[in-house]
Protein backbone atom coordinates (compact mmCIF):
# COMPACT_ATOMS: atom_id res chain seq x y z
CA UNK A 1 0.00 0.00 0.00
CA UNK A 2 2.90 2.56 0.85
CA UNK A 3 4.55 1.59 -2.25
CA UNK A 4 1.29 2.29 -4.39
CA UNK A 5 1.02 5.92 -2.42
CA UNK A 6 4.04 6.57 -3.40
CA UNK A 7 3.68 5.82 -7.27
CA UNK A 8 0.47 7.57 -6.99
CA UNK A 9 2.40 10.82 -5.79
CA UNK A 10 5.06 10.68 -8.04
CA UNK A 11 2.53 10.56 -10.88
CA UNK A 12 0.95 13.66 -9.83
CA UNK A 13 4.46 15.45 -9.89
CA UNK A 14 4.91 14.40 -13.52
CA UNK A 15 1.36 15.30 -14.60
CA UNK A 16 1.20 18.79 -13.06
CA UNK A 17 4.83 19.62 -14.27
CA UNK A 18 3.45 18.47 -17.78
CA UNK A 19 0.49 21.36 -17.36
CA UNK A 20 2.90 23.79 -16.90
CA UNK A 21 4.88 23.00 -20.25
CA UNK A 22 2.57 24.66 -22.05
CA UNK A 23 3.15 28.59 -23.57
CA UNK A 24 0.01 30.41 -21.27
CA UNK A 25 -1.08 34.54 -21.35
CA UNK A 26 1.17 35.59 -18.48
CA UNK A 27 0.17 39.38 -19.24
CA UNK A 28 -0.48 41.55 -22.08
CA UNK A 29 -0.33 45.08 -23.04
CA UNK A 30 -3.36 46.37 -23.67
CA UNK A 31 -4.67 44.41 -20.97
CA UNK A 32 -7.53 42.43 -21.44
CA UNK A 33 -10.77 43.95 -20.87
CA UNK A 34 -9.18 47.58 -20.68
CA UNK A 35 -10.18 50.52 -21.82
CA UNK A 36 -6.93 52.86 -23.26
CA UNK A 37 -6.16 56.22 -24.20
CA UNK A 38 -4.49 57.38 -26.22
CA UNK A 39 -4.70 54.04 -28.91
CA UNK A 40 -1.66 52.04 -28.52
CA UNK A 41 0.48 51.55 -31.07
CA UNK A 42 1.30 47.65 -30.89
CA UNK A 43 0.10 44.80 -28.80
CA UNK A 44 2.21 43.26 -27.08
CA UNK A 45 1.96 39.62 -25.45
CA UNK A 46 3.78 37.84 -22.22
CA UNK A 47 4.00 33.99 -21.77
CA UNK A 48 5.18 31.49 -19.56
CA UNK A 49 7.27 29.88 -22.17
CA UNK A 50 9.61 30.20 -24.70
CA UNK A 51 8.49 30.38 -28.15
CA UNK A 52 8.92 29.54 -31.67
CA UNK A 53 8.19 33.15 -33.54
CA UNK A 54 8.03 31.35 -36.82
CA UNK A 55 4.97 29.37 -35.74
CA UNK A 56 3.49 32.05 -33.45
CA UNK A 57 0.81 34.82 -34.68
CA UNK A 58 -1.03 37.63 -33.19
CA UNK A 59 -4.13 38.84 -35.69
CA UNK A 60 -6.31 42.26 -33.76
CA UNK A 61 -9.37 42.99 -35.32
CA UNK A 62 -11.88 45.47 -35.41
CA UNK A 63 -15.80 45.54 -34.43
CA UNK A 64 -16.08 44.57 -38.25
CA UNK A 65 -13.88 42.10 -38.43
CA UNK A 66 -11.24 43.62 -40.22
CA UNK A 67 -7.62 43.31 -39.48
CA UNK A 68 -5.64 46.31 -37.93
CA UNK A 69 -2.30 44.91 -37.40
CA UNK A 70 0.91 45.26 -39.95
CA UNK A 71 3.18 42.97 -40.42
CA UNK A 72 3.63 39.56 -38.81
CA UNK A 73 4.19 39.09 -35.20
CA UNK A 74 7.77 38.88 -34.09
CA UNK A 75 9.38 37.89 -30.50
CA UNK A 76 11.44 41.14 -28.70
CA UNK A 77 12.16 41.77 -25.22
CA UNK A 78 12.76 38.45 -24.54
CA UNK A 79 11.82 34.34 -26.06
CA UNK A 80 8.62 34.45 -24.05
CA UNK A 81 7.32 37.93 -25.64
CA UNK A 82 5.54 38.44 -28.68
CA UNK A 83 4.77 42.16 -30.38
CA UNK A 84 2.73 43.52 -33.68
CA UNK A 85 2.64 46.88 -34.39
CA UNK A 86 -1.31 48.54 -35.31
CA UNK A 87 -2.52 50.64 -37.89
CA UNK A 88 -3.81 53.85 -35.76
CA UNK A 89 -6.81 52.68 -33.76
CA UNK A 90 -10.32 54.62 -33.60
CA UNK A 91 -12.26 54.50 -30.76
CA UNK A 92 -13.80 50.88 -30.29
CA UNK A 93 -13.68 47.32 -29.19
CA UNK A 94 -10.75 45.37 -30.44
CA UNK A 95 -9.92 41.38 -30.35
CA UNK A 96 -6.92 39.94 -30.17
CA UNK A 97 -6.67 36.60 -31.57
CA UNK A 98 -3.34 34.70 -31.03
CA UNK A 99 -2.07 31.23 -31.65
CA UNK A 100 1.02 30.06 -30.56
CA UNK A 101 3.96 27.32 -30.32
CA UNK A 102 6.29 27.15 -27.33
CA UNK A 103 10.17 25.67 -27.98
CA UNK A 104 9.02 22.31 -26.17
CA UNK A 105 6.42 21.98 -29.23
CA UNK A 106 3.16 22.52 -27.55
CA UNK A 107 0.58 24.90 -28.51
CA UNK A 108 -1.85 27.28 -27.42
CA UNK A 109 -4.50 29.94 -28.54
CA UNK A 110 -6.75 32.19 -27.19
CA UNK A 111 -8.04 35.55 -27.59
CA UNK A 112 -9.70 38.63 -25.43
CA UNK A 113 -11.18 41.64 -26.18
CA UNK A 114 -9.45 45.50 -25.39
CA UNK A 115 -11.57 49.31 -25.98
CA UNK A 116 -10.24 52.54 -27.44
CA UNK A 117 -12.25 55.62 -25.31
CA UNK A 118 -12.72 58.72 -26.61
Amino acid sequence: MKRLLTIAAFGSLLSSTAAFAHAHLDHATPAPGSTVKPAPSEVVLSFTEKLEPKFSSIEVRDGKGAAVQTGKAHTGGGAAELRVALKPLPPGTYKVIWRVLSVDTHRTNGSFTFRVGP
